[in-house]
């Protein structure tokens, strides 16, 4: 019987993921029917149609036996029937955009339950032929060895079964996951591409931390794989992997110190050093491994928690004197906001208890979007000069706060145990607005909400407007979308739209000169508290919608930066006013997977991650960086290396110190503890074992 194809709209994430859902017709008897509810658990999208006409049931109903009887299958069954396999195709849908979306799983749209199998096969490390067969990649059958070093095993869709054997294109030849040029990356429109590799030290990435946004949001990167070939436009695909990417020889390159980030919640609220016996047996084994140091964050909301200017300090200098004791060094973070609820928080740590009171009866001290909703997760930048903290302003409250730890933690700073201080300057503790709350609703890839609608930063703006002459401009734009809205769904951000204006112009300029501002401010009582040692200022990477005209993501976060301006210059400018170093932290994707997973945002972490060093190093700015996603596989760490020491810089570049994320059990554990001290042996520019040549 001729089957027909037709969308089924299961809900939302159907839509967002422009997925397709197959439906078949019923079956002319029963015994078919009931073999195709046999494998409803194997079947991903095949079902019932609901095209056919009243009368095809009727017919299918009765039907004569070979006996002469007729048999009957109430239509009440027929209807349990297709209800069963409507409700089985939406929990499929689910799935199916749950690992597009979170799992990166490049699944075909019509995908079935034997391509997610597939997929997470390879994900552990087997190899999935064309016919089905699976098996370890170390113990490959027959007729499936390498040649030449070219592994001839095909990646394909079940639609796919065509064997084909290739080499890397010279020009890849050599080049890490993650540094193929734009040219490379627009010839590989990749589905699928994810093969183990047989390196002893070689293992799957457990335990994948997703990002949003912001990164994301974002993605992990996956073993050390490399694409060798290309497949066209439609679902059909064959993919010809290389079994190993040259690795570069890291030995004798610059010396770069490794640090370690402490658990968000090794300080309790109470301020009291949690599980100190495990932590120094942890530190131990970091010092075994010659790591530098490790990063803390000194939250806000636990020192000054109850009363303003009454600090207590006393779990962290029992955590610093135990960190002193194994001779590692110590970057402290100056933490002014809150945590929880962002991707990876696993502690809740709120602003103090005396602030939020202030913010119950006045709640304009929060950032606000344009509907009047608070976001509490710092305080607003309109309040830095405005003394609603108990008679302090907000930077006059940092600034005590920052006084009081030096003060504390003298001796540390003249040991030089604390080697750097990196002040906190917004959500997260970056150098951003708090655009794309996921609290709020937001998801990746939403343009976010400008957030200047509280009464200081609106008073602000007045002022700004009727000093420039156009007082009507003392407004926030009515037609920028809302937190999830795409560029081109807004007459704000789309191609040739308002942000570019006269009065688009006025109003993101004076936006991000907020933030700029509001880092002088802040940095400059920092350099005053802290002189004499390393300052720091974390940026965000916001690279989705990097590759729009407007750069609408980015203007949202206060980064004024559309593709006829350099946003990033102005903050570079000012970090070196301060001797400051970025520590900037973007998504680490490799162009492979920007091309599978940023297509339909249009995302471009290398470009802006390339673009904001360049407008760091071009006023010679030491630049920090650090991990965005968990990493515990040698793909992912090559990423990181190329990125630190790029290859073949006439000027030798490269990052001036680099913090992993994060300490926990499974960074000790035997695969992933050689691969980090693998890892931390090429940043300090020593020679390693199993090099491969």
């Amino acid at each position: 019987m001729a089957s027909e194809m037709q969308r089924y709209d299961t809900n939302e994430d159907d839509e967002e993921m422009g997925m397709d859902v197959k439906e078949e017709d019923d079956d002319d008897d029963e015994e078919k029917n009931a073999a195709m509810h046999a494998m409803a658990g194997f079947d991903g999208v095949h079902g019932s149609s609901s095209s056919n006409s009243f009368q095809h049931h009727q017919q299918y109903q009765e039907q004569p036996t070979p006996g002469g009887s007729r048999r009957c299958r109430p239509l009440e069954e027929k209807e349990r029937t297709k209800l069963r396999e409507r409700q089985r195709r939406a929990i499929t849908a689910k799935i199916l955009a749950g690992l597009r979306r979170n799992g990166n799983y490049n699944l075909r749209v019509r995908a079935d339950i034997n391509d997610v199998i597939a997929a997470l096969a390879r994900e552990a490390g087997w190899v999935v032929l064309p016919d089905g067969t699976t098996f370890p990649s170390r113990s490959q059958p027959q007729g499936t060895g390498t040649a030449g070093g070219t592994l001839t095993t095909m990646v394909t869709s079940s639609s796919s079964h065509i064997p084909t054997q290739h080499t890397p294109p010279p020009s890849l030849k050599g080049m890490p996951s993650g540094f193929q040029n734009t040219a490379d990356q627009s010839a590989c429109q990749v589905k699928s591409v994810f093969v183990p590799t047989s390196s002893p030290y070689d293992s799957s990435s457990t335990t994948r931390s997703q990002t949003s946004a912001m990164v994301a949001d974002g993605r992990d990167t996956q073993n050390d794989t490399f694409l060798a070939g290309s497949v066209d436009s439609s679902d059909k695909q064959v993919v010809d992997m290389h079994t190993k990417l040259q690795e570069r020889d890291f030995a004798g390159t610059p010396y770069i110190p490794v640090y370690v980030m402490l658990p968000l919640g090794v300080i309790n609220m109470k301020s009291e050093l949690v599980d100190a016996d495990g932590l120094v047996k942890q530190l131990r084994v970091l010092k075994s491994v010659n790591v530098d140091g490790v990063m803390v964050d000194c939250w806000w909301g636990i020192v000054e928690a109850n009363a303003p200017q009454e600090y207590n300090w006393n779990g962290y200098k029992r955590l610093f004197q135990i960190v002193r004791e194994h001779k590692l060094k110590i970057k402290v973070v100056m933490s002014f906001h809150e945590c929880g609820g962002n991707i990876g928080d696993d502690v809740c740590i709120p602003l103090p208890h005396w602030v939020s009171e202030i913010g119950r009866s006045n709640p304009d001290i929060y950032f606000t979007d344009r509907a009047g909703r608070r976001n509490p997760e710092c305080l607003s930048w309109g309040i830095d000069k405005e003394r609603v903290l108990r008679g302090r302003t907000a930077v006059e409250v940092y600034f005590d706060y920052m006084r009081s730890f030096r003060v504390e933690f003298d001796e540390f700073f003249e040991d030089g145990i604390i080697s750097m201080v990196e002040v906190g300057l917004g959500p997260c503790g970056e150098l951003r607005y708090p655009s794309n709350p996921v609290k709020r609703g937001w998801r990746y890839p939403g343009v976010g909400e400008f957030q200047c609608y509280d009464q200081y930063l609106l008073k602000s703006l007045r002022k700004v407007a009727e000093a420039r002459g156009h007082s009507f401009w003392a407004r926030g734009p009515d037609n920028a979308g809302s937190y999830n809205s795409r560029p081109q769904e807004t007459g704000y951000f789309c191609d040739g739209g308002d942000y570019d204006g006269y009065y688009g112009r006025f109003f993101l300029n004076w936006y991000s000169q907020v933030l700029v501002d509001h880092a002088d401010r802040l940095l400059s009582l920092a350099k005053l508290a802290f002189d004499g040692t390393c300052i720091a200022a974390k940026l965000s990477g916001i690279h989705w919608w990097y590759k729009t005209a407007s750069h609408a993501a980015e203007l949202t976060a206060g980064f004024y930066n559309p593709s006829n301006r350099d946003g990033y210059v102005v903050i570079a400018a000012m970090l070196k006013k301060h001797e400051a170093a970025l520590n900037f932290k973007c998504a680490e994707m490799s162009m492979l997977e920007q091309a599978v997973d940023f297509s339909e945002a249009l995302g471009d972490p290398e470009g802006l991650a390339w673009q904001v060093l360049n407008a760091a190093w071009d006023v010679s700015l030491p630049v920090c960086s650090e991990n965005a996603l968990l990493c515990h596989d040698r793909g992912g760490y090559n990423c990181l290396l190329e990125k630190a020491k790029p290859l073949n810089d006439p000027d030798g570049k490269h990052i001036f110190a680099f913090t992993y994320l994060r300490l926990s059990p499974l960074l000790m554990d035997g695969q992933n503890y050689m691969e980090f001290e693998r890892f931390v042996k090429q940043m300090h520019g020593e020679a390693v074992l199993e090099f491969q040549s």
